[in-house]
């Protein structure tokens, strides 16, 4: 397939972005500083542009048969809009080029339910201070992307991860429709689930949850790392 990764140079869109060149897809790559961009290869066309900006979102969609956003920013007190604006070009320019399937990724938290299983101290206390507070701005422009996304015509899967952290390859993670039991997601995990939507029809018009079950790291060590760098 064809396939635009927007947010490509993020270490989750690396991984979808190399994931789907390993099997054979033709992939456009978008991020804002192409210079940086470390992948190569005969099938890939790295693009520099902003998603903020609707031609050049516009041009990075056409000829394109699937889109996959992994836009991410950090936890900000200050207003978001990223998500939201992007999406928005992102679905106009689907929606003038004859593009029909869209999979992107917002959070686990939207579920809107406690993680199964989880401690009272996580569960009551923990995300829900994350989810209010410093995560705040962040996860309501996730909503807004999310309604964006559904009020659309597109053929479209949105993929909520818990907590993302770096792994080496692929396991046999879970999906699942409704909340999984487990804090984390690796990054190769959520770039396959990413890629296998994109490229499938398995979970249209749903919301997926990705959770990685074997070598996931502790919760210090994924917040210490990740919590504030906005690595998506």
């Amino acid at each position: 397939m064809k396939i635009v990764i927007f947010g490509a140079n993020g270490p989750t869109g690396r991984q979808a972005t190399e994931q789907a060149i390993a099997e054979g897809h033709t992939v456009t790559a978008v991020t804002r500083r192409p210079e940086e961009f470390p992948l190569n290869d005969s099938r890939l066309r790295v693009v520099g542009a902003d998603v903020l900006d609707p031609a050049a979102v516009e041009h990075a969609v056409a000829g394109q048969e699937a889109v996959i956003s992994t836009l991410g920013v950090p936890y900000s007190r200050n207003p978001v809009t990223v998500y939201s604006e992007g999406i928005t070009h992102i679905t106009q320019a689907m929606a003038k080029h004859g593009v029909r399937r869209l999979v992107c990724v917002s959070s686990t938290v939207l579920f809107g339910v406690p993680a199964p299983g989880e401690t009272f101290f996580f569960r009551k206390v923990l995300e829900p201070f994350i989810a209010r507070t410093i995560g705040r701005s962040v996860y309501d422009d996730m909503r807004r992307m999310e309604e964006i996304v559904c009020d659309s015509d597109h053929v479209w899967t949105i993929i909520r991860p818990a907590g993302l952290f770096d792994s080496d390859a692929v396991s046999d993670y879970q999906v699942a429709t409704s909340r999984l039991p487990g804090r984390f997601t690796s990054r190769a995990d959520l770039g396959n689930a990413l890629l296998r939507e994109a490229v499938g029809d398995r979970h249209v018009g749903a919301f997926v949850d990705v959770r990685t079950t074997v070598g996931v790291p502790s919760f210090l060590d994924v917040v210490r790392k990740e919590a504030f760098g906005g690595r998506k």
